[in-house]
């Protein structure tokens, strides 16, 4: 018998090392590979306004009960199965945001979900969507949040408890839903697809919300875009393939009308939290609304949550 009670902890002892070691963010880049390096040269803010937009930012990191959606002081709170998360002062802030960042470690937290003192991030910050974004453009993001006004303030802690609280069991998600590759084009595609395919699945991360989640919180790939339930706990999201369930009946001029004024083909307007989505979508071009509205009407038609479900 002490035998085998020595035998269960030896084990009991390799796996709790082995999970150490497979968690740590060091291991996880022998992995996926290292976030790209930071490039050279000045950033392009222009670029850096678009991909702020794009990448909905201001929705969550914007101080609520102001008007300001520049003020990027957080303090939102974001409700999920596995607690609230209260989301961080995004400004340049030299103590409370992200003023005594450089742009590696943004690019490391945008890319692999590690933060400056190398403990995951939760996923609720949608890095496993901002990995395909390109090294260049994060540099041109990181360099328009620069300029923006620091806030001071800090987000109170997150409400998670046992066993999610554990930092290091996102090590874990990590190796189940991220895969470290920056988005790259499809040569049988036009361009303009390849920019709107970029945009939806990279800074506007949509399959976030419009997916269903498994037990673990991962999207689940196979209903990818389909809909499911509000990770909020409030309604459905829909479904926005071309599936009958979805958007099937929508042209490209119904997707790139409605990213710029929230109005559905049948008259109807966007509500709850796409309305924040629509405000970042109306201030892209309208060649950036047009290329996302053209990868939109080519993704899988899946069966699954209706568009009209509330």
């Amino acid at each position: 018998m002490r035998r085998i009670i020595q035998g269960l902890l030896s084990i009991g002892a390799l796996g709790a090392v082995g999970f150490l070691i497979m968690t740590a963010p060091a291991f996880q880049r022998l992995i996926f590979g290292a976030s790209p390096p930071a490039p050279p040269g000045a950033a392009d803010l222009a670029n850096g306004r678009t991909l702020f937009f794009a990448g909905g930012c201001a929705s969550c990191h914007a101080t609520p009960g102001q008007t300001d959606r520049l003020r990027l002081g957080g303090g939102l709170a974001l409700h999920s199965p596995f607690g609230t998360f209260h989301v961080p002062n995004l400004s340049p802030h030299p103590q409370d945001g992200l003023g005594g960042w450089n742009l590696d470690q943004f690019i490391t937290a945008m890319h692999e979900g590690v933060a400056p003192d190398g403990s995951h991030y939760y996923p609720a910050f949608p890095y496993a969507s901002y990995q395909r974004m390109s090294a260049k453009d994060l540099a041109d993001l990181f360099g328009f949040l620069k300029t923006l006004e620091p806030v001071e303030g800090r987000a109170r802690p997150h409400e998670i408890g046992f066993p999610f609280n554990i930092r290091r069991l996102v090590g874990g998600w990590k190796l189940l839903n991220l895969d470290g590759k920056v988005f790259t084009s499809v040569a049988e595609r036009s361009a303009n697809w390849n920019r709107g395919a970029y945009l939806v699945e990279g800074p506007g991360h949509c399959a976030e919300c419009h997916s269903p989640r498994d037990f673990f919180g991962g999207i689940v790939s196979a209903k990818r875009f389909a809909g499911g339930p509000n990770p909020e706990g409030k309604g459905i999201v829909p479904n926005i393939t071309p599936h009958r369930d979805g958007l099937g009946g929508w042209s490209r001029e119904d997707h790139a009308r409605f990213l710029k004024t929230g109005e559905t083909p049948g008259y109807d307007q966007a509500g709850g939290s796409m309305v924040s989505v629509i405000k970042n979508m109306a201030e892209l071009s309208d060649a950036d609304r047009a290329a996302m509205a053209e990868y939109l009407v080519t993704l899988p038609p899946i069966a699954g949550k209706p568009v009209t479900a509330k």
